[in-house]
């Protein structure tokens, strides 16, 4: 079956590392797919239009998709169109999880500071009021290059789809 997974985070501060996550889990199976990733023009471009037009951009990518990938970084858990993804996803009963990046080094061979959980910030329930949590992963202490399939394999799974 070919999963389709929607990668949630903060572009300007974390797009290098993201780029890394999203292509090991692409390149690993032929069965999977995620959102095209925006250069910075045309996330700009999209910006200029509106909040609408970004809230119809996610909702177009998030379609067809069973997994929603939240990749935590320093400030992701602050940013409005991530908490948008999260609950919107959520609410369409996508599966979720996190991948804290915090360990994996950017082109400097620097460290970031560790990121809150943006699904901290949320009490999830399902139709029947039973508390939903959803897991977060280390990218750097939990073997995310070799585990990143079985997390949103399991994290569809979780989901019923």
């Amino acid at each position: 079956m070919t999963r389709h997974a929607f990668f949630s985070f903060h572009f300007q501060r974390d797009i290098l590392k993201i780029g890394q996550i999203r292509n090991t889990w692409l390149i690993q199976s032929r069965d999977r797919e995620a959102q095209p990733f925006l250069d910075k023009a045309e996330w700009e471009s999209i910006k200029r239009r509106g909040n609408q037009a970004i809230q119809n951009w996610i909702d177009s990518q998030m379609k067809g998709t069973s997994v929603t990938v939240v990749l935590i970084g320093a400030e992701t858990y602050q940013r409005p169109w991530v908490q948008y993804e999260i609950q919107q996803s959520h609410k369409l009963g996508k599966g979720m999880l996190g991948i804290d990046m915090y360990g994996m080094k950017d082109l400097n061979g620097n460290y970031d500071s560790q990121g809150i959980n943006p699904f901290s910030q949320y009490t999830f329930t399902n139709s029947k009021g039973t508390i939903i949590t959803y897991p977060v992963y280390s990218w750097a202490y939990d073997d995310g290059r070799n585990n990143i399939g079985t997390w949103i394999e399991q994290a569809a799974k979780a989901a019923g789809r």
